[in-house]
């Protein structure tokens, strides 16, 4: 194929179409949504320190920049040769390498799970399932084969006919690819039905859904079909990070972006997302984000003055 160093490796004048594409499709720093539901452009000109962030679902394909991810004690980089994949919603902190020069330059893609579904069933007749370990997020390289399917995708949104005609088919391939790839295993783990991986899955996504609900570990295992303890242990190797601490995470996200984009007070964001007692929110949202509700809501208000509603949700909550 021409244009490629090799058959699995993209070269450096496909990436650059690439960053090219976003940089016309996103002319301006944060987060833009395309004329596709849950496909998103991510910019940044400048480096960005490590900031708790909320990931749903998704394909991260960076063409430009590098961006890190930090769970637990495991780091994942995603750049023009690797990108990132998640299988299930997590909270986890993110640090971005940018700079005028070389800004950040990426493509998020949902992963819409009905839709991954049906793709699965197709997949599963003729190719066997992947024998890697599930796990909830994973860093991998990138080939050229997603390269160019990216490429096609970041042409067809320039025009409002092409993304509405060939934009599902596009991403239905992109999404093959990955389901295919070295690394797809979580993401078939966590839409299969048995399996403790699936099981743990079912339950972030409720946890996700239901943030503010009352939720006890007991209910969750009893649901997830695991004893409490067994429950724990299953939890942490997929979220790396105990059941509360999920909830606790996920709730303070949610509360964070009402503050920012509906201008909620502490107390009335933390009752939205559960919390009883409002002392309590502004004491765990303190030693999570490391500031005050008021004086995040502030600091985030003013960095994303600029951005529509949501832009500023995509930002703050999903990437």
């Amino acid at each position: 194929m021409s244009g490629q160093t090799s058959e699995n490796t993209p070269d450096m004048s496909r990436q650059k179409e690439m960053a090219a594409l976003i940089c016309q499709l996103a002319p301006q720093e944060g987060h833009t949504q395309t004329l596709l539901d849950g496909v998103r452009l991510m910019r940044a000109d400048r480096p960005l320190g490590r900031t708790p962030v909320l990931y749903e679902p998704s394909i991260v394909i960076v063409c430009s920049g590098h961006k890190r991810g930090y769970l637990a004690d495991k780091i994942y980089r995603y750049d023009p040769q690797h990108y990132l994949v998640l299988s299930v919603p997590l909270p986890f902190s993110t640090e971005t390498d940018a700079s005028p020069d070389e800004p950040l330059l990426a493509v998020s893609v949902s992963l819409e799970m009905t839709s991954v579904a049906d793709l699965m069933m197709d997949v599963s007749r003729e190719a066997p399932m992947s024998s890697t370990p599930p796990v909830g997020i994973v860093s991998t390289p990138l080939d050229a084969t997603l390269t160019d399917t990216t490429i096609r995708l970041l042409r067809a949104l320039r025009s409002p006919l092409e993304a509405r005609v060939l934009g599902p088919g596009i991403v239905r391939e992109l999404t093959f690819r990955v389901l295919l790839g070295e690394q797809g295993g979580a993401i078939q783990a966590a839409l299969a039905s048995h399996g403790n991986f699936g099981r743990i899955a079912r339950v972030l996504q409720r946890i996700h859904s239901d943030y503010a609900a009352s939720l006890d570990v007991g209910t969750l295992a009893r649901d997830a079909g695991l004893s409490v303890p067994a429950f724990h242990v299953q939890f942490k190797a997929v979220a790396a990070t105990s059941p509360i601490q999920y909830i606790k995470s996920v709730r303070l996200h949610q509360a964070r972006l009402m503050m920012i984009r509906d201008n909620l007070t502490a107390a009335g964001a933390a009752a939205k997302v559960g919390y009883e007692s409002a002392s309590q929110f502004n004491r765990e949202f303190k030693r999570f984000f490391g500031r005050s509700p008021g004086e995040e809501a502030r600091e985030m208000r003013s960095a994303f003055a600029l951005m529509a509603p949501a832009q500023l949700e995509a930002m703050v909550v999903s990437h």
